[in-house]
């Protein structure tokens, strides 16, 4: 039967036994308050970390959880364009990319794929990616295990620099999550060596190093901003986070005066004269008479800028202005016109010019070739290209007149042009000038000049004395179309419009009566024109084998519009003006018919050449 429970002392069945002291309530107060204190024990650790986190180490918290999220990218600006006087591009940038990757978020990863996934491999990835980029799998494992081995953190490596769009949408379509693209703005120059010496180039990192690219930098160059975008945990790019920082700033475009049909023609008519007399470089410019302007500036052996290599380092340059020359007897015209100017004689003045003179000072001058002495005018002299002759007429100035005209033409001193490395071209002061090199300066020897210096004086005596600052760049035109850096057009009288005139009267009769009139025959046009043949430096302050030839010269020479001088440099085939005479004609011949020159309407003057 069932067992009975027998009541405690306070008349309740079963439970634990109570003392009269309450010695149970009091325990279960206990473990309450312990409970509570370790509650709240609990909970101020948790507030204290919380204080820490959200207060004292606040900034420095977030500064590193957003480095660990963040990154800052160059956003590049923009290259300014260069252009031909009509817009033509001669050098402009074109968007490329980098490829980068993500070393260690270089893993394995699902692909969709027309609604069906797959998992691609990192060499599987490896392999596509080098398959566009023209390396193989094996190259990509290689970047990424050599980046891991040089820090196990490795986030960022170049997979391939400047790739063209097609190569970036190939890649990018391949939609590997690791890898990240970047813009990389890269110069090209259409025309390749179209105006390659005078344009220039920039080296890999876009660094203006030569031409207008560099003499023109502070126009061209953009100003690159900064972009932030924050990534996931598996590197990826967040979308919609990227901000802008510093805005990018594109350069502005440069306009130069240069016509870049003109300049292939010119290109190409120097290269095969020189290459048939195997010379060893050559220049031509084609300059306005009335602005100054150069419409062509050619130079064998010319560039491409598209690609430098090709092409020898002394090559690279336009020597047309960096490289000056003893200019020879196409220097006389500029004695002939200060002579002149001075009043002190006229084309019909007369001297007797003999093969050998022996000035006062105690200089030696000679002719070219022996001869008899000679009853010439000043034009006579210059049609023959008489040293002593000149030396006569010549010495009527004080070398501090000549000097003075000297400057004044332009020479001692670089162009407005300000071309990077521009050579200024040698000339001493007068009053270090010794005997023979006093009389040497009168026909083109003692000094030395570049060829945009001898078009700048035949401009000026083609311009009724009138020298115009030399331009090649028209300036600097933004994005509003605004044009700054204009260069200077205003002109500086040299010698006066009658002398200049007169001069250039007796060019025509060089023109017609010296022997290389049927060299340079242009039907229908009045022509002045001058030779000039100067040996070479051999680099040991002596004179070496090698000839200087040059033809400098303008037409219209009743209304002159187009100033072309030419010189080649040691034509070992042909070492005399003859060499440099078919090139005068035949770019003349096409200057005259591209801007459609009026023929001549009257005959030039017949000036008498001895007496």
């Amino acid at each position: 039967m069932p067992r009975k429970t027998r009541p405690n002392s306070t008349g309740q069945a079963g439970g634990a036994p109570t003392t009269p002291n309450g010695f149970t309530s009091a325990a279960h107060r206990r473990r309450t308050v312990v409970t509570v204190v370790v509650l709240f024990a609990v909970i101020a650790v948790f507030v204290v970390k919380l204080v820490d986190i959200q207060v004292v180490r606040a900034d420095t918290l977030s500064a590193d959880s957003l480095g660990n999220r963040s990154v800052e990218n160059e956003v590049y600006g923009t290259r300014g364009d260069i252009l031909d006087a009509d817009g033509t591009v001669l050098a402009g940038s074109v968007m490329r990319y980098d490829i980068t990757l993500s070393p260690k978020y270089a893993k394995k990863f699902e692909r969709e794929v027309d609604g069906k996934k797959s998992t691609v491999t990192v060499a599987q990835a490896a392999a596509e990616i080098g398959a566009i980029t023209g390396q193989s799998g094996d190259q990509i494992l290689g970047i990424i295990s050599s980046s891991l081995a040089d820090d196990p953190d490795s986030d960022f490596a170049y997979v391939a620099k400047a790739v063209d769009v097609d190569t970036f949408r190939a890649v990018d379509k391949l939609d590997v999550p690791w890898l990240v693209f970047y813009k990389n703005p890269s110069r090209v120059y259409p025309n390749g060596a179209v105006g390659g010496n005078v344009v220039g180039f920039v080296s890999a990192e876009g660094d203006a190093q030569a031409g207008v690219e560099l003499g023109q930098d502070s126009c061209l160059a953009s100003t690159n901003g900064t972009e932030t975008y924050e990534k996931g945990a598996d590197g990826v790019r967040i979308p919609g986070s990227t901000v802008t920082g510093d805005e990018a700033v594109d350069g502005g475009d440069v306009v130069m005066t240069i016509d870049s049909d003109l300049q292939w023609f010119v290109q190409q008519v120097l290269a095969r004269q020189a290459q048939s007399t195997g010379a060893a470089w050559g220049t031509v410019t084609v300059m306005d008479a009335k602005s100054g302007k150069l419409l062509a500036v050619a130079d064998y052996p010319s560039v491409d800028p598209n690609n430098i290599g090709e092409t020898a380092d002394d090559d690279r340059g336009s020597r047309a202005f960096t490289a000056s020359f003893e200019p020879g007897s196409t220097f006389k015209a500029l004695t002939a016109a200060s002579v002149i100017d001075a009043g002190l004689a006229t084309p019909a003045s007369q001297v007797v010019a003999p093969f050998r003179y022996l000035p006062d000072n105690g200089a030696d001058i000679n002719d070219s070739s022996g001869h008899d002495d000679l009853n010439l005018t000043l034009s006579g002299v210059l049609v023959e290209s008489s040293n002593t002759g000149m030396s006569k007429f010549g010495e009527l100035l004080s070398a501090q007149q000549r000097y003075d005209y000297m400057t004044k033409f332009g020479l001692g001193s670089q162009s407005e042009v300000g071309f990077p490395a521009e050579d200024p071209g040698i000339l001493h002061p007068y009053e270090e000038w010794d005997p023979q090199t006093d009389y040497a300066t009168m026909f083109g020897q003692g000094l030395t000049t570049t060829a945009i210096q001898v078009a700048s004086m035949y401009q000026t005596i083609a311009n009724g004395g009138v020298r115009m600052p030399v331009q090649l760049v028209e300036g600097c035109r933004h994005a509003d179309g605004t044009v700054t850096h204009k260069p200077k057009a205003d002109g500086t009288q040299v010698v006066s419009a009658d002398a200049a005139r007169a001069t250039s009267e007796m060019l025509e009769m060089v023109y017609q009566q010296a022997w290389l009139s049927s060299d340079w025959n242009l039907p229908g046009y009045r022509v002045a024109a001058k030779t000039g043949t100067a040996q070479m430096p051999d680099g040991d302050g002596g004179y070496s084998h090698g000839y200087l030839v040059s033809v400098s010269g303008y037409a219209p020479a009743d209304d002159p519009g187009y100033v072309v001088s030419v010189s080649l440099a040691d034509p070992v085939n042909m070492n005399s003006s003859a060499a440099s005479a078919p090139i005068f004609q035949e770019v003349m011949s096409q200057v005259l018919k591209k801007y459609r020159a009026v023929p001549s309407g009257a005959p030039a003057p017949d000036l008498p050449a001895t007496w």
